[in-house]
């Protein structure tokens, strides 16, 4: 584990994925990175694929979201993935709400969080893209797409929504940070203040 905090706070816990640099990973497609993560965790049987869970993270405005996993283990403490922060991977779920999830009193309501969890099992059966998100209005790409093809579940409703079904459809969403960390204590998260 990277990171001198989390790892001695952690030293039995054994990540449930391979190593950040040995992970499969595109800048910008946070959503693809996790479904790859829950994909890994599901074909190796280190961790129950019931203790895993992609969190969606965006605002009222929609302006930009991010997808983090989150890994509540058995063992009584949690921990996020997160292939986009310089935080450790994986980090303490308390450390990285700290220092990822600053205060929202600073920020103009239209912005603050919300948070979307949704199990890794149902992320991987649902959701689909075909990245036409990641397109202008001209086709030509945002950024360099994964150099493997979309994610088709089979699912028709997931290739119908796409990411903006997991983002905004019918799963809960956690208005605040205070809710989302109180959703994950009851999903067997810790978290001290």
């Amino acid at each position: 584990m990277e990171g001198d905090g989390s790892a001695a706070a952690a030293s039995w816990y054994q990540p449930a994925s391979p190593p950040r640099e040995a992970c499969v990973y595109s800048s910008c497609y946070c959503e693809e990175n996790v479904w790859k993560l829950c994909d890994y965790i599901k074909n190796h049987d280190q961790y129950p694929l019931e203790e895993c869970y992609a969190v969606f993270i965006s605002n009222e405005r929609k302006m930009d979201y991010h997808v983090v996993l989150l890994h509540v283990s058995s063992e009584g403490q949690s921990f996020i993935y997160d292939l986009d922060t310089v935080l450790p991977f994986p980090c303490l779920f308390d450390t990285y709400v700290e220092d990822a999830f600053k205060s929202d009193d600073d920020i103009h309501p239209q912005f603050r969080r919300k948070f979307r969890v949704i199990r890794a099992d149902s992320y991987l059966k649902h959701f689909a893209s075909d990245r036409s998100h990641m397109k202008d209005s001209s086709g030509n790409w945002r950024e360099p797409p994964p150099p493997y093809p979309c994610i088709e579940t089979g699912e028709v409703e997931a290739q119908r929504t796409g990411l903006a079904g997991m983002m905004y459809g019918k799963e809960k969403v956690f208005r605040s940070r205070a809710m989302m960390l109180a959703s994950c204590w009851n999903i067997g998260c810790t978290y001290h203040q």
